[in-house]
């Protein structure tokens, strides 16, 4: 591995545990100012203080993701997005650019492919290219892949998810985020048939937290390497706790009942 990209992993990444606690962030693009995501600043400062490693958005996000103060922060620009308001939302396309991400001092870039939809190709083919120039300047990627299409009788089935965990690997990707797949041993399918660390989305905003965190701990026993959490997070009534709780999780591996605890020491 390069030596940039080695040193620039290690800004996402806790070089003790292996794992990392991702926020995205990414939401004003798709969804617009959503509940959380108002005062940005302000929220990636309480996700801060909560132990996150990295926070993930567009090209909005440097303007607060850079603190210059307090706990370092890993900044991952996405460059792919596309908006609710489309004929079809499942088509990503790129927005931003390898090489404007190191000008803006993010660690790494993310990018979205949706395995299945209808524009599968045109993802495919702007991954692999997103992987290439990322490996030409030593910046890590993220790829998000998610099972969206008529083929797919669940976005949480194991065949599927694990098909779009390998793909993610063989096209040059450092780190994949995918869906879990709901059990121990099916989650261990995917992670055992990817050669990259794999994280897993968090999803729409829950109000069970019990079920958040066993989500969690169970992708750690399967081999997973952590989270990429938004939503349920920064829509928490209490974002850092609930940053604290999930950091504790991943990086110490407590009990879901222990995590409860932090939450709610309030």
């Amino acid at each position: 591995m390069l030596l940039g990209k080695k040193i620039r992993l290690e800004r996402i990444i806790n070089r003790k545990t292996g794992n990392t606690v991702i926020v995205p962030m990414d939401h004003g693009v798709t969804l617009g100012p959503i509940h959380g995501l108002v005062n940005m600043r302000e929220m990636v400062n309480e996700i801060a203080r909560g132990g996150a490693n990295a926070v993930l958005g567009h090209v909005g996000l440097p303007l607060y993701g850079h603190r210059r103060y307090g706990k370092d922060l890993g900044l991952i620009l996405h460059l792919s997005g596309s908006t609710v308001w489309s004929p079809d939302p499942n088509t990503k396309v790129l927005v931003n650019s390898v090489e404007m991400a190191l000008k803006m001092g993010a660690d790494a870039v993310s990018i979205h492919v949706n395995i299945g939809a209808e524009d599968e190709t045109e993802m495919l083919r702007d991954l692999g290219m997103v992987s290439v120039t990322a490996m030409e300047w030593g910046i890590p990627l993220l790829a998000m892949m998610y099972t969206r299409g008529d083929k797919f009788k669940s976005e949480y089935s194991v065949e599927g998810v694990k098909h779009a965990a390998r793909i993610a690997a063989e096209l040059g990707a450092d780190i994949v985020k995918v869906n879990y797949t709901g059990s121990i041993s099916s989650f261990r399918q995917v992670v055992e048939g990817c050669p990259i660390p794999v994280v897993i989305a968090g999803g729409e905003r829950a109000d069970d937290e019990k079920g958040i965190f066993t989500i969690i701990r169970e992708s750690l026993e399967a081999g997973g390497a952590g989270v990429s959490v938004g939503r349920n997070v920064f829509q928490h009534e209490n974002p850092r706790l609930m940053m604290k709780a999930i950091y504790n999780l991943v990086h110490k591996k407590i009990s879901v009942e222990k995590a409860i605890d932090i939450v709610r020491s309030k």
